[in-house]
């Protein structure tokens, strides 16, 4: 096994810009950053000329679905950031501060409630870019999950953002068929048939919105579409099951403010060096859920971004 020969000192900084020492080497891999995992062909081959250029020619994908090129020497990060740098690429995704956002494929897929590819990338642009300098107590990881198939496993995260559809019964159009095709097509048995009556257990419903476009009768409708909200998840070492806020979400421009919450709350009230699980379990639910939902914490914005670490 080789010897290092870089320093502890440089290793930190350049970890600091996204780069990730190699096992047993002076080679790092690169870390470039992506919004939601959604890139261009374009980006695709400047990141792959990327890794040929100044790496060992290979190009991975994260579970964070940023892009990293493993295999840099040392004296390659600098020409090998000045290169991204002209093609509008960055490095990073590391340290206690928001991290990339990570987002399914909602937008297309047959599934998805919501436009995740839209929604990721407002909450990139203004928590992971305008957010940047903002030191946390801990790394804190965002994702947006068009449906309850929680591909991207939302409720994992830190904060997770999940597509939903509430179905509301129209009784006077239900006919009582006998092979129901709502409650033959509900993945969790929430829809059902009982003495010839469409009935939903809206504690059992997941908000898939599945059976909304079933009924030949169409005795389904909307009642809400919006968002799910899940706080303090996280998985790893530890895992921990994000909490869900007690309502729907039906506008965007409250999800931002909400993400906004509860990454103030987390500077607020977290220990430096724990993430935000620890944080909700510690402060406890009922206290984080109250602060989430009101607009008392944007109040003291200002003197919260303003505390030290």
């Amino acid at each position: 096994m080789a010897t290092l020969t870089v320093s502890k000192a440089e290793e930190a900084r350049v970890k600091a810009l996204g780069f990730f020492s190699n096992k047993g080497t002076d080679n790092f891999s690169g870390r470039v950053i992506t919004k939601n995992g959604k890139v261009s062909a374009e980006v695709l081959r400047n990141v792959a000329e990327a890794a040929e250029r100044f790496g060992n020619g290979e190009v991975l994908v994260t579970t964070r679905l940023t892009l990293e090129c493993p295999g840099i020497p040392f004296e390659n990060i600098e020409p090998f950031m000045n290169f991204l740098a002209e093609k509008g690429l960055e490095t990073g995704g590391s340290g206690k501060r928001v991290r990339p956002v990570v987002s399914c494929k909602g937008t297309t897929c047959q599934y998805g409630l919501i436009d995740t590819y839209d929604l990721s990338e407002k909450i990139h642009d203004e928590f992971y870019t305008k957010w940047h300098d903002v030191n946390l107590p801990h790394k804190f990881k965002i994702a947006v999950g068009g449906c309850p198939n929680n591909c991207v496993k939302p409720n994992l995260n830190d904060l997770g953002v999940i597509g939903a559809r509430v179905p509301a019964i129209n009784l006077d159009k239900c006919k009582s068929c006998k092979k129901c095709a709502v409650e033959a097509v509900c993945p969790v048995g929430a829809a059902k048939l009982v003495d010839g009556t469409m009935v939903v257990d809206y504690d059992k419903c997941i908000n898939c919105g599945r059976c909304i476009e079933k009924c030949y009768f169409k005795a389904m409708d909307t009642q809400k579409q919006g968002y799910k909200v899940y706080v303090g998840g996280r998985w790893g070492k530890q895992i921990s099951h994000g909490k869900l806020l007690g309502k729907i979400f039906t506008d965007e421009a409250e999800i931002m403010k909400t993400i906004e919450k509860a990454i103030l709350f987390f500077r607020e009230n977290g220990n430096f060096g724990e993430r935000f699980a620890v944080t909700v379990e510690r402060v406890g639910f009922d206290k984080v859920e109250k602060e989430l939902l009101s607009d008392d914490i944007l109040l003291r914005k200002d003197e919260i971004l303003a505390r030290e670490f």
